[in-house]
């Protein structure tokens, strides 16, 4: 069996590719950092009702995301996926899956429940694993079933202690976790996706937007609005450019990292939210509550132990494989 050498190419390649994997870390924390940091910026929409800021946010992304996609060239794949209206189907539902989460995160800012808010995306991994298992028919293995299991408990004893159920936290994980399950289905990277689906919501919220001007209710001219008094048109304007940016960041980390990898980046996100929640905008942490993220960490625990365990074995076969072929 021949052994191989290093050559001058070989460390060229493996350096470029070490400084590649330290570009899209680099990329990965700017946009999961960003997306943890957004009770911080909603907070600041205080005194303008949620549904107001998630129609100005849809119209916005719209606008910012054609001068972008202008400014990079890239609207080839967006001509190609317009030119075929059939297959727009499940790209309306996306659209409409995205808005509600859109709608509801903003809404649970507004009504300081975003320890609620950071349960639901710590819960995604494990919705995204219930529904491969009931939509797709996978496979669970025996970590994942029991991970499911915890999570399940979880809600549970939420349900049990406030009689009722963490309709916020039950939404946004369910609502994420459907749009990435369809989103598979529409061949359009995320940037393009984003706007062709706030392109579909725009009408409408142009229409609606057009409505409160007309019965005077529009809030976008007024000033000193939350805690920093900023005008809401400044405000408002500008959820278009922080709802693209982290998304191009991702973007930029998804090309160069292993998807195992981006899995445990994505962890950044709630653990900030929660941070935040509990550090400055002092929100009470129930001891139900805490039982209730105690048992979906351990959840996401044994998750992430499948898929690390899951990653090695598939990397054992590759090696083997190659070894075999030497």
């Amino acid at each position: 069996m021949s052994q191989a050498q290093s050559t001058p190419e070989s460390d060229e390649a493996a350096a470029l590719a070490r400084r590649e994997g330290l570009k899209g870390v680099g990329y990965g924390l700017t946009a999961y950092a960003m997306w943890g940091c957004f009770p911080l910026y909603f907070a600041l929409f205080s005194g303008i009702p949620a549904w107001e800021v998630l129609l100005h946010r849809i119209l916005w992304s719209c606008v910012f995301l054609i001068l972008l996609i202008s400014l990079l060239k890239r609207w080839s794949p967006i001509r190609s996926a317009l030119s075929r209206p059939r297959q727009l189907w499940p790209g309306l539902a996306c659209a409409l899956l995205i808005a509600a989460n859109w709608g509801i995160y903003i809404f649970a800012v507004e009504q300081h429940e975003v320890l609620q808010a950071s349960l639901g995306y710590f819960l995604t991994p494990l919705v995204n694993v219930a529904l491969g298992m009931l939509v797709l028919k996978e496979r669970l293995t025996r970590l994942q079933g029991v991970a499911l299991g915890l999570a399940a408990l979880g809600l549970s004893l939420q349900f049990l202690n406030l009689s009722e159920l963490p309709w916020i936290t039950l939404s946004l994980a369910l609502s994420f976790g459907t749009y990435g399950l369809l989103r598979k289905r529409v061949a359009l990277d995320g940037l393009s996706g984003l706007f062709v689906e706030t392109l579909m919501l725009a009408p409408l919220a142009l229409l609606l937007i057009a409505g409160l001007w007309q019965t005077g209710e529009s809030r976008f001219l007024a000033t000193g609005i939350g805690p920093l008094e900023l005008p809401a048109s400044v405000l408002l304007m500008s959820s278009g450019i922080l709802t693209a940016l982290p998304l191009l960041a991702f973007a930029g980390a998804a090309r160069r990292l292993r998807l195992a990898t981006v899995g445990f980046l994505m962890y950044i996100n709630p653990s900030m939210q929660f941070a935040i929640a509990l550090l400055v905008f002092h929100e009470t942490l129930q001891p139900s509550m805490l039982l209730t993220f105690v048992l979906i960490w351990s959840g996401l625990a044994l998750y992430s132990t499948s898929t690390l365990l899951a990653h090695r074995a598939e990397s054992r076969s590759r090696r083997a494989l190659k070894g075999g072929t030497s």
